[in-house]
Order: C-alpha cells, then sequence, then structure tokens
C-alpha cells in the first residue's frame, strides 16, 4: 500500500467560492493526489497525496495554471485589519465608486464626453489602453476558457469585446478600469472577512523560555520538547499547555476561554498556551505543543470550519455556477430581439456571480471568527444554520447544569448538640476520608472556621461510611447502612424528597446529627433556560444517571421535563427518538460521558470544553468556559448569522435581477453596468461586518 501524506498548501488570489473550486479541481488532476479540501477564510488547501507521485513544485504548477499563486511559506503574513481601519476603508470605497459612477453620468454621458474621445482619439491607440489595462484579467480569462471554465470576468470580457467591436474604445477602456476596481473589492471583501480569524492565529505564541542545562534559552515554540521547563515571567504569553511546578502568577485566559476576569495559578494548576501571565512568574513542565495544544486546536478547527458548509452556502453555490450561463442566454436573447450590441454588453457586464458566492461564507467567516474570540468554538456555518433552526434542547445534568460537586445544604443538630459542634465531629471524623461527600463536609466546616480534632483509629467502611475516635468517644458518619437507628427520623423524608443525599452521624450509639447535601445547581441556568426558550426552543428535556428522586426535584426546580437513571446509550436513542419526529435537536453535555449523544445531535454543545480532548472532538459547537450564558448567547449568534446571510442573498438576488432586466431594455449603459457590478460586494461586506461586533 502507497504511504500517503498530508500536506497544507498556501494559496493566495482566491476572492470567492467559485475560486476555491478552480483550485480543488486543478489539483484534484494531479496523479497520486487522494483528497482535497481548499479553504477560502484561510487561504490554504490541505491536500493528502502520495509523494511518489506527486510533491510541491506540480501543485504549485497546477495552482498557477488555474489562476492562482502559492506563496513561499516565509513570505510575510499580512497583519490583521483592525475594526476601525476596516469602517473607514469601507466607508472610502463605497464614496469613491459613487463618485466615479457619478463622474461617468455627468460627464461621460449628459456632457458627451465619451462621444469626444471616441471620434477624436484614433481606435487603435485606444485598442492599446484597453488591452494594456486589462491584461492580466485577460490571461485569467483566456486560461479559464482553455480549461473550459467560465469565470465571471469572462462575461465582463466579452462585454469589452462587444464595445470594441461597435468602436465604443471608451466605454471599452472604463469597463476595463471597472473590472480592476470590481477585483480590489472582492479582495477587501474576502480579506476583510477573513479579520476575525486572522486575528486569533496572531495570537499564537512563536517562541517560548526553557530551562536547559540549569540555563535559560529562547527558542522557537516548535523546538520545544515535551517534559522541559517553560519559564514565564511577568507580561509574557505562556508557550505551552502544562503544570505550574512553581511560583504564582494572575493568568488572563481570555484566548481560550474569551472569559475578562483573571485566574491565580500556583503549584499544580493547569495552564494554557496563547494565554497571558499578568502579575508574577511561573516554571511550567510542559504537556502539549504547538498545534496539539488547545490552542492550536481551536485555531485549526475554525480555519477549517469552512469545510462544514451550510445547505443555505450550498445553494449559493450551485446557484453561482449555473448563474453564468443563465446570463450569457439572457444576453443572447437581448441581442436577439433588440439587435443592440450596446445591451448586450451591459447585460454581460452587469452580472455579479461573486456577490452570490460571497454572500454566505463571508457572514460564516466573520461570524465563527469573531465567536473564537470569545470561547465560543463553531465548528462551521453547518451548524450556525442548524442551531438557528433548532426546537429542542436535551440537557445533561451533572456537570452540566450542576456544579459536579456535591455541597451541604442543610445541617441538622439532634439530641441537644449545636451546629457548630455536629460539623465540628463530622468533618474531624471525615478529615482523611477520599469520598465526595466527605469533601463536602470539610469544605462546609473550613468555610465557618471550625476547628477540627485529629481523629483516633480512623476505619473507612466502603459504601457505608467512616468511624474513628474523637476525645475518647466514639463517632460515626455514614449512610443507613452503617448507622440503622436513622431509619426512625421523620425529617429524612422531606429531605430526600429534595433530592438530597443524606448523612447521618452517631456519637457513642446515639444519633446526634442530619446531614443534607446535593449537587448545586449553576447560578444563572435558570435565567439561562429562560432566554433560550424566548428565542424558540420549545421543548427542554433533562436527561440524567441519576436516581427518579433527584431528577424530579431538579426538573420540577427549572420547570422541565425530565429521564432518570439513563446509561449514555440511552440519551443517544432519546436523541434519535426527536430526530425521528422532524426535530432539529441541540444536546448540551460536559463531553465526557456524553459524547456519543453530543455526536449524534444535529447540534453538540459542550460545556467548559478548555482542555478536555473528548468535549473538543465530539461537540459541534465547544463553549470554552463553564458558563449557561453562553447558551443563549451562541443561539442568538446564530439567528443573527442566518438574517445576515438571508439579508446578503435577497438584497444580491434583487441587485442582479434589476440590474439585467435595466441592461436588457437599454436603460443602464456598458459604463454604468460595468460600474454598478462592483456594489454588491460592498453591500455584502458592510451588512457581514455587523457579526464581527458583540452584541448582546
Amino acid at each position: 500500500m502507497a504511504n500517503t501524506q498530508t500536506l497544507e498548501i498556501p494559496i493566495s488570489g482566491m476572492d470567492c467560492a467559485e475560486c476555491t473550486q478552480h483550485v480543488q479541481h486543478a489539483i484534484e488532476k494531479l496523479p497520486g493526489v487522494q483528497s482535497v479540501n481548499v479553504f477560502l477564510g484561510t487561504e490554504k488547501a490541505v491536500v493528502k497525496l502520495d509523494p511518489a507521485q506527486v510533491d510541491i513544485p506540480m501543485i504549485r504548477s497546477a495552482v498557477q495554471g488555474a489562476g492562482y499563486n502559492v506563496p513561499a511559506s516565509d513570505a510575510p503574513k499580512a497583519d490583521p485589519v483592525s475594526m476601525g481601519d476596516f469602517n473607514r476603508k469601507l466607508t472610502v470605497m463605497l464614496v469613491s465608486v459613487f463618485a466615479i459612477i457619478l463622474s461617468v453620468v455627468i460627464f461621460g454621458e449628459v456632457l458627451g464626453l465619451f462621444d469626444f474621445l471616441n471620434e477624436r482619439v484614433p481606435f487603435l491607440f485606444g485598442l492599446v489602453l484597453v488591452i494594456a489595462g486589462g491584461y492580466p484579467v485577460f490571461m485569467n480569462v483566456i486560461r479559464a476558457t482553455l480549461k473550459r471554465q467560465i469565470i465571471s470576468h469572462t462575461l465582463m470580457t466579452l462585454g469589452v469585446i462587444a464595445a470594441l467591436v461597435v468602436g465604443q474604445w471608451v466605454t471599452a477602456a472604463l469597463v476595463v478600469v471597472f473590472m480592476r476596481i470590481g477585483d480590489y473589492v472582492e479582495n477587501f471583501t474576502t480579506e476583510s472577512a477573513r479579520r476575525a480569524v486572522k486575528e486569533l492565529t496572531a495570537l499564537t505564541p512563536q517562541t517560548a523560555r526553557v530551562e536547559r542545562d540549569a540555563k535559560e534559552a529562547e527558542i522557537p515554540v516548535s523546538e520545544v520538547k515535551v517534559g522541559e521547563t517553560i519559564i514565564v515571567r511577568p507580561g509574557e504569553k505562556i508557550a505551552v499547555d502544562g503544570e505550574v511546578i512553581s511560583g504564582q502568577a494572575t493568568i488572563d485566559q481570555s484566548a481560550i476561554t474569551g472569559e475578562s476576569m483573571p485566574i491565580e495559578a500556583a503549584n499544580g494548576t493547569h495552564v494554557y498556551a496563547a494565554t497571558i501571565a499578568k502579575l508574577g512568574s511561573l516554571r511550567i513542565r510542559a504537556e502539549r505543543i504547538g498545534s496539539d495544544t488547545t490552542f492550536g486546536r481551536v485555531v485549526k478547527m475554525v480555519e477549517e470550519a469552512e469545510a462544514h458548509r451550510a445547505d443555505v452556502q450550498r445553494l449559493a453555490d450551485k446557484f453561482s455556477a449555473w448563474y453564468l450561463p443563465v446570463v450569457a442566454v439572457i444576453a443572447m436573447l437581448t441581442f436577439i430581439f433588440t439587435r443592440n450590441p450596446l445591451s448586450t454588453a451591459a447585460v454581460l457586464l452587469v452580472a455579479c456571480s461573486c456577490s452570490f458566492a460571497l454572500a454566505t461564507p463571508v457572514a460564516m467567516l466573520a461570524s465563527v471568527g469573531a465567536s473564537a474570540k470569545r470561547g465560543l468554538l463553531i465548528k462551521g456555518g453547518k451548524y450556525l444554520e442548524l442551531l438557528a433552526r433548532a426546537d429542542v434542547l436535551l440537557v445533561d445534568k451533572t456537570g452540566t447544569l450542576t456544579l459536579g460537586q456535591p455541597q451541604v445544604t442543610d445541617v441538622v443538630p439532634l439530641n441537644g448538640l449545636s451546629r457548630t459542634e455536629i460539623l465540628s465531629l463530622a468533618a474531624s471524623v471525615e478529615r482523611y476520608s477520599e469520598h465526595p461527600l466527605a469533601e463536602a463536609v470539610r469544605t462546609l466546616a473550613r468555610n465557618e472556621n471550625i476547628a477540627l480534632v485529629e481523629p483516633q483509629n480512623f476505619e473507612s467502611v466502603p459504601g457505608h461510611g467512616v468511624r474513628a475516635v474523637i476525645d475518647s468517644r466514639r463517632v460515626a458518619v455514614g449512610n443507613r447502612r452503617l448507622i440503622p437507628s436513622a431509619e426512625s427520623l421523620t425529617i429524612t423524608s422531606e429531605l430526600e424528597a429534595q433530592g438530597k443525599t443524606l448523612l447521618f452521624m452517631e456519637r457513642d450509639n446515639e444519633l446526634v446529627g442530619v446531614f443534607a447535601a446535593a449537587d448545586t445547581l449553576r447560578s444563572e441556568v435558570p435565567a439561562a433556560l429562560k432566554e433560550v426558550r424566548s428565542l424558540g426552543i420549545r421543548h427542554i428535556e433533562l436527561l440524567t444517571g441519576d436516581n427518579e428522586r433527584t431528577a424530579s426535584a431538579l426538573a420540577e426546580k427549572l420547570g422541565v421535563s425530565y429521564r432518570a437513571n439513563l446509561l449514555p446509550e440511552n440519551k443517544i436513542d432519546i436523541v434519535k427518538e426527536y430526530q425521528a419526529k422532524g426535530h432539529v435537536v441541540v444536546m448540551v453535555g460536559d463531553g465526557v460521558n456524553d459524547a456519543p449523544a453530543l455526536a449524534q445531535a444535529d447540534v453538540g454543545i459542550a460545556m467548559g470544553a478548555a482542555g478536555t480532548d473528548v468535549a473538543i472532538e465530539a461537540a459541534h459547537i465547544a463553549l470554552m468556559r463553564e458558563d449557561w450564558n453562553l447558551v443563549p448567547d451562541v443561539l442568538k449568534i446564530a439567528q443573527r448569522t442566518m438574517r445576515v446571510v438571508k439579508t446578503n442573498l435577497l438584497f444580491t438576488t434583487a441587485y442582479n435581477i434589476i440590474g439585467l432586466t435595466l441592461a436588457a431594455f437599454g436603460f443602464l449603459p456598458p459604463v454604468l453596468a460595468a460600474a454598478a457590478q462592483s456594489l454588491p460586494d460592498i453591500g455584502i461586506m458592510g451588512n457581514s461586518a455587523r457579526l464581527l461586533k458583540h452584541k448582546s
């Protein structure tokens, strides 16, 4: 079996989905190429190939033959455009295009300047100007034609030829000018859509300070080895994922989680690449490097999110492929019925297929890139479209709705002992127990500053509880199996009805206290679920492996339905059940035991996925911090994105229909038709740019 290799090839010159298809087809034809994915947003092709049959020079040649370039890997990359610069350039461009159009109308058409130039300047001189000005565009058209491809400039070139045939060299020259302006507009539009993605990749650490042979050395991140010690000083970027082995620092994790509040890191804390040590210094043992870090994987998934195209994007891509032949037919019919070559040329010139191809990916790129900076990892436009149509929300309980850590909610003293006394006794007995409920008791005692006593003759009884001697008295803490006398208590049924787990305590065989513990609900969940309902989710259901009583209490508190005692495979069946009824299902889980259900759902959302491999891999959307407010946030982002996409498509459809109609009936001169061709791209970019701004 032949060896296979996967290469990432940078591609420059692509400005719409049509371009990616040309590049993909050119590379696919090479021998030894097994698969190709071309990404407009990150200007690259991911090629799986047999290195014995094809190499990079062959790929570069094929790409150049299609009219695009493969820049050197060390070529300088342009800095991302700031939001202020973008808005300024967009305004200048819009004003400039309108100013040029106005000048053409006033000086060219009304005052007769074009007719004057056509009469006074030799046609041969005008022809030379047209060919010289449009040479790069004409060469691309010729190359595409030889490959039996029709590109957006094919029709415009036919319009130039039509203008020259009837002796209107000034019209042809102005069409060339607007073709070049159109190229610039399309490049600017696509480049601006890539802005959020490029800002994200710009955060990637490039160097690391490593401790080697008792000395510090600053080296490229690619040369760091797993297990090495990384030194991070105040204000520096952490270069790897790893564990703090010494030092203390305040860490800004906004690059990973989108959370502006910093965390305190100390010995044993796990830290992530691309986060920043604001105060203090750290020594970190490297565990993951480069593209294997959490941030590296986030960047890669955002870069390749384009592969998961939304259905509306696929429809637009297919439409744009058929649009140019349809326009050619309209132009032919225009000539047959009007016998007016200039009207025919105007039809060819006003057609704007790139605006159809750009309408969806520009919005999706902007939304996915901007969301990643806020701690929302969306793996593609497909999931934004599905999320905007979702009507069923299934939610895991432990670690998702709740904190996943039991907390003592009730302390009930009995037989004359005070709350402080029984809490001191219980925490002292549980001092060396590893059970989660023991930790909950100790945490409460610690929070209330209650002193503990060293236990004697400590004994742990698995599945029952613990025993020890405290101040010469026998104390036991555990469940009913360890303390049968608890059966006679009347308060237990009331606490258990609330879904709480009970611990009982005896001192010298006398029942002296009851502790109730529960996995605490995240404080922001009720408000978040209320907002989710307002966004169109009609049914919310709690899925848990917990018992019926615990599930019922939580579901009643939240006002949702529930199913209890579930195994992971049961959750998948429930997802399939709703899907079979035609619902679009969203599943929210912690990404570990919920991974199968997250993958099965139409949209799987992993909560608090930072650093969690399973969560990032299984889910379609990963929330990089544990904050339920991100769930309605991502729903709003999806709905907003789809509104922008639909507006883009409606705008460009209406624009082209009106333009083609005016051109076919002779109301739109060829020069104005060429000028008008650039305006839809500017409109689409201006509309899509709204997605780059956070809107609460």
